[in-house]
């Protein structure tokens, strides 16, 4: 069996365009006022095409739309890709189809267009349940806003998700626990919480460079924030099967999933990665980052700057860093098969007897504590 059918198959579209940028953003996003959308279907559906070439009858489990800002996209654009990887593979009965949204009355007002062009689940970033903080994180919604459009989406669709910054500036534990309660009475199955991270090339790194971006929580009180998360969602009935998500038994992400257990997806739009792979050997593509460069790249024959096939070692080390991320852990017997050796007896028996990782069934999981500090525990499991 082709290992890749282990985690799945799933399409990422990435739609580069926002309204604004966030100052702790770096992902691949773009503001640009003026967009032919047509001209970026036709891109996505020609992109589709190239991805056809070796993958044709595998069963789709996933799509997702991320980016940028996704509920950008006209409807009719969103379900023009759809109904393209619809002619292309055939979905899974179940098959999940994410669109990620922010909470602003023009995204919300495009949501039972989504719905009717095949989208089944909303990701919506609403990042804090206080006005202040969204001005500082950058942020052109409001809280009201985002109550009204979450208000929407959850008539408009059985699964909805939202997403929420912990460890902001000025932000006490009891706080975000007081947050996190409050952002659990409103849940349905889904939450992304994620602790804010400052990323080198972004407002906030520049600003912070400069010591000018004060009041962030010290480590420990992050770690403080990290665990009492943890201990919020698992009594509400939102138990963390990733580092940062959570979601009620039978709701987990499908797409995220595919990526965690490491099974094969295509990626296509400006800085997209994608991992496919073609008698067991799996290849990374990555696309052009800038919007008219991929463009342009895309009509003359292919959107993908790179495409490397990965060697054994490497394609196992990533099997082990995203799957060590999730509750279930990583089959060990499945390292082996990809890497062709075994993970270091030794260091698994030292970490769990200092409590990072657990052994069962031929699983081998991070605790909560280890995949808190999951770095560590991977720079021992992967050291030569």
């Amino acid at each position: 069996m082709d290992d890749w059918r282990n985690g799945g198959f799933g399409l990422y579209v990435h739609w580069p365009f926002c309204q604004a940028k966030c100052p702790y953003c770096d992902f691949n996003s773009h503001v640009t006022q003026n967009i032919d959308q047509r001209s970026w279907l036709t891109a996505y559906e020609q992109e589709l095409d190239q991805n056809a070439l070796g993958t044709n009858g595998r069963v789709l489990n996933s799509i997702f739309f991320g980016g940028g800002t996704p509920s950008l996209m006209q409807p009719e654009i969103v379900a023009g890709v759809i109904e393209k990887a619809r002619t292309i593979w055939p979905f899974a009965n179940d098959i999940e189809i994410t669109l990620e949204a922010n909470p602003g009355s023009v995204e919300a007002g495009r949501f039972a267009g989504y719905r009717d062009g095949g989208v089944n689940r909303i990701s919506m970033g609403v990042q804090a349940m206080n006005d202040e903080d969204l001005r500082r994180l950058g942020r052109i919604h409001s809280v009201a806003e985002a109550r009204a459009a979450f208000d929407i989406a959850r008539t408009c669709f059985d699964r909805v998700s939202f997403d929420l910054i912990y460890a902001r500036q000025g932000q006490t534990l009891d706080l975000w626990q007081a947050e996190l309660r409050e952002a659990l009475s409103m849940a349905i199955d889904h939450l992304s919480l994620y602790q804010l991270t400052i990323e080198d090339g972004t407002a906030f790194g520049d600003r912070y460079a400069l010591g000018k971006l004060r009041n962030l929580p010290t480590d420990d009180n992050a770690a403080d924030m990290y665990q009492a998360t943890q201990e919020i969602c698992g009594a509400f009935g939102f138990p963390g099967y990733e580092i940062s998500n959570h979601a009620r038994p039978g709701a987990e992400s499908k797409h995220n999933q595919i990526y965690w257990r490491y099974g094969d997806y295509v990626g296509i739009g400006p800085g997209a990665h994608g991992r496919v792979s073609t008698n067991n050997q799996r290849r990374a593509t990555e696309s052009y980052r800038a919007p008219a460069q991929w463009l342009q790249a895309v009509r003359d024959g292919s959107g993908y700057s790179t495409m490397e096939d990965l060697s054994a070692d490497d394609a196992a080390t990533e099997f082990l860093m995203m799957g060590l991320r999730l509750s279930e852990g990583v089959d060990v017997a499945r390292y082996k098969n990809i890497s062709g050796h075994e993970l270091p007896q030794d260091r698994m028996d030292h970490l769990a007897e200092i409590g990072m990782v657990t052994m069962s069934a031929g699983r081998l999981s991070a605790t909560n504590q280890g995949r808190a500090v999951l770095n560590a525990v991977l720079r021992e499991l992967l050291v030569d």
